[in-house]
Order: C-alpha cells, then sequence, then structure tokens
C-alpha cells in the first residue's frame, strides 16, 4: 500500500510562508507530477513528505499513519534526487546493494533483489561497472534501482531527468512510464518541465507561490484550466489572452467585445459583469488562416517552420504576445499582416480575479481526436 494524504499542510521561514495549507489525497498506485514555475514549493513540499524538512503545522499521513515526527528511513518511502548521489568508488552492484546492506540482509538475499532490479533496468552488464563509466541515463537508473531495491510504499522523485539531454529526457519519460506500469507503485514526482507532467502523470498538481493552484487528469487541466494561471502554464505554446468586454450575459452564455466584433461565448454567465473587462483565452493550436467566429489579425515578427507544424509569434496592440500554431506549410510571412480565425467553441473565458467561467462544452467530447484519447 502507499496512500499519501497531505492534511493542511503549512511550511514557514521565518515569516515566510512556503507553502499554504496544501490539502491532497494521492491514492495507492498513483502517478502523480507536482508541477509549477521555480519558487512555487514543489520540491519543498517533496522534501517534507519524505522528512527531510519539517513541516510547521498540518499532517503527513501514509497508509493512514501520522508521520510527521518519524525519520526518512521509517517512512516507507525512496527519494530519487536531481543529482544521481552515486558513490563513485563503488559498483554499480554495490550502489544499488547499499540500503540492504545497511538494514544488514544476508548476502544471497542482496544478490537476489539487485540482479531482480538490473534487469528492470537492463542494467545486467552494467553491474560491475563503476558510475565513471556510465552514461547520465545509466547513472539515473543506477539511482532510480536503489530506490527499488528498497520495496517503498512511496516513491518520490525530485526533478531526475534536468540533468539529461533533450532526446535522453525523451527515452527515460518512457522508461519511468513503463516501471511504474511494472511496478504498480505510488509515485510522486517534482518537475518544472510541463511536457514531463502531461506525458507521465495520472494526476498533475500545479502549484503556484504556495498554494495548489489546480488538480486533475492531465487533458482536465489542458481543456479546462479553473484560472488564467493554470491556462497559461499548461499547454506548449502558450495560452493566448485577449482583453475582451463583456456586453451581456443570458441563456446563450456571455457576448464580449473585441476590435469591432461580438461573440457569444458558451460558458455559464455570472451576476453583474455586464460592461466588466474580461479575459478571453485561446490555445495556439485551436487557431487558423480560414477565418472564424472571431478574427485576429497580427503581423508575425519571428515564424519556426517544423516541418509538421508552423509556429508564428506576434504581438496584440496591447503588447501582449499572440502564437499561432499552424499547418507545416502554412502561407505565412514575417513582417506580413495575416488574419487567424477562432471558433468560440475553442475559447475559455475568464473573468477580472483570472478565475475561469464554467465551460458549457463537455471537454472530453470538444474535438474529436481528444475524445478518442480521453475514452
Amino acid at each position: 500500500m502507499g496512500q499519501l494524504y497531505l492534511n493542511n499542510v503549512q511550511k514557514f521561514y521565518g515569516d515566510f510562508e512556503v507553502l499554504k495549507s496544501i490539502k491532497l489525497e494521492v491514492k495507492d498506485g498513483e502517478f502523480v507530477v507536482f508541477v509549477g514555475p521555480s519558487g512555487c514549493g514543489k520540491s519543498t513540499l517533496l522534501r517534507m513528505i519524505a522528512g527531510l524538512d519539517s513541516t510547521s503545522s498540518g499532517d503527513i499521513v501514509i497508509d493512514g499513519e501520522r508521520v510527521n515526527d518519524k525519520p526518512p528511513v521509517e517512512r516507507g518511502i525512496a527519494m530519487v534526487f536531481q543529482s544521481y548521489a552515486l558513490y563513485p568508488h563503488m559498483t554499480v552492484f554495490e550502489n544499488i546493494a547499499f540500503p540492504l546492506r545497511v538494514e544488514g540482509l544476508p548476502e544471497a538475499t542482496i544478490r537476489e533483489k539487485v540482479g531482480a532490479v538490473a534487469k528492470i533496468l537492463q542494467l545486467e552488464k552494467r553491474l560491475e561497472q563503476k558510475p565513471g563509466l556510465l552514461s547520465g541515463g545509466q547513472r539515473q537508473r543506477v539511482a532510480i534501482g536503489r530506490a527499488i531495491v528498497r520495496e517503498p510504499k512511496i516513491f518520490l522523485f525530485d526533478e531526475p531527468l534536468s540533468n539529461l539531454d533533450a532526446a535522453l529526457r525523451s527515452d527515460m519519460r518512457i522508461e519511468l512510464s513503463k516501471l511504474h506500469g511494472d511496478l504498480k507503485a505510488t509515485m510522486i514526482y517534482v518537475t518544472h518541465d510541463q511536457v514531463e507532467a502531461m506525458t507521465m502523470a495520472d494526476r498533475i498538481v500545479v502549484l503556484n507561490a504556495g498554494q495548489i493552484a489546480q488538480v486533475g487528469a492531465p487533458l482536465e487541466l489542458y481543456h479546462k484550466p479553473q484560472n488564467l494561471f493554470v491556462a497559461g502554464f499548461i499547454g506548449n505554446p502558450k495560452m493566448n489572452f485577449l482583453p475582451v468586454r463583456c456586453e451581456a450575459a443570458g441563456p446563450e452564455g456571455i457576448t464580449v467585445s473585441y476590435d469591432g466584433q461580438t461573440v457569444t461565448i458558451p460558458v455559464e454567465p455570472r451576476a453583474d459583469i455586464v460592461g466588466r473587462m474580461l479575459t478571453l483565452g485561446i490555445r495556439p493550436e485551436h487557431t487558423t488562416l480560414s477565418g472564424g467566429d472571431l478574427n485576429v489579425t497580427v503581423t508575425p515578427s519571428v515564424i519556426e517552420r517544423l516541418g509538421i507544424n508552423t509556429v508564428a509569434y506576434a504581438s496584440l496592440p496591447t503588447g501582449e504576445p499572440y502564437c499561432a500554431l499552424l499547418s507545416g506549410s502554412a502561407p505565412i510571412a514575417v513582417n506580413t499582416p495575416a488574419t487567424t480565425g477562432i471558433r468560440i467553441a475553442d475559447c475559455h473565458l475568464f473573468d477580472e480575479q483570472g478565475e475561469a467561467f464554467e465551460r458549457r462544452i463537455d471537454w472530453r467530447t470538444a474535438h474529436t481526436e481528444d475524445a478518442g484519447a480521453a475514452a
């Protein structure tokens, strides 16, 4: 079992509140990713779960037992750090076996457990080598093996792939996902890379300034962000934000105006919003050059031709950035005005405080291709 419950966990450094009443439940066997910008508190929260940092208040409960006062070794967790933290004078075998030797297990048991872990991680031929002879990805697998061999209740990963190059990070993401499927273990993973979060997690916990901004499945956060922060953080390239004025609110939704155009966004209306300035969100991949319910004319300053896609970067009259993700052969050029079209079904709407209006379109069926992925 590997259930985790955080009950109003807080952390202060002096008078500065780093984490603000974090409340979260992680189910047995879940792969949960903490994601957010630098300084949001995600690594501090992971270290508190591990017992490397103390809590200022609140409870950390693992499998029904409060562990706040227990040292790391008694919490049933294993942690993999950003740095590999391997012993350079020891072989791969001895690095993996180290926690078992600390426990005083018999040599035969140690060899059996290390051999099984090495097979899972494809390190069988590297067991007699020292870390200096290994690649970055192999060293990280050794660090993961040292965690697996302890058979913990919960695995904790603190940005374990950030020291690897882009291609190797992609390979290791796949390996970690496969490992989770094989072990069926509870894993909590910290990263600032939302691509890692989207591709690996069962659920994502988005942190901002020491608070949980939103918790949900990857596609739920993508299609139904609850606030401007999550909308802008999840998705690559990031969501575009247009300043719009509320003209009316009724049964069909909220009518807004932008650049002389008026459209009704299918969201749940609220009282006293007519005449207020709101924010319309549209993802770059939901823009086209064929026109739409709302049209945005911009002059691209940079264009990236990626083969499968063309990415055009421009600025709105307000100075806010605007990005369009188009087909690879899109007829668009630098310093040449282009009109991009937007469907109202793809739009998100946020109030003056940055909170999202409830969309009437089910995110699971808003796009045929996404509905198939979510089924």
